[in-house]
């Protein structure tokens, strides 16, 4: 039996209604390259159904390796520390580590 500790990524974000149609794009783009990443196993990106502007994106990765290449990859630094960040009102991010035995 092996275990992998897979680390999860949360992270909520608030923009403004002018800003969100960019945020959103932006997102789907890193949404679509973070997945060619050797490292990531999944990237969601979620609106709430409350409150348009709200957004929640869960990311898990492989491991702390696979995270640190995620964070230092040229689109992260175009699309979320150029783009995306910008745009938010608030951001938060939560580092999870994911308990699986296969």
């Amino acid at each position: 039996m092996s275990t992998r500790d897979d680390i999860i990524v949360v992270a909520r974000w608030e923009t403004t209604p002018e800003h969100l149609p960019a945020v959103l794009q932006a997102a789907g783009e890193m949404r679509r390259q973070s997945l060619a990443e050797p490292g990531c196993l999944s990237y969601e990106v979620f609106q709430s159904p409350d409150s348009a502007t709200s957004l929640l994106l869960l990311e898990r990765y492989r491991d702390d390796q696979a995270l640190e290449a995620h964070r230092n990859a040229s689109h992260y630094t175009a699309l979320v520390v150029r783009q995306i960040v910008p745009l938010l009102t608030s951001r938060q991010v939560e580092l999870l580590q994911g308990r699986n035995t296969a």
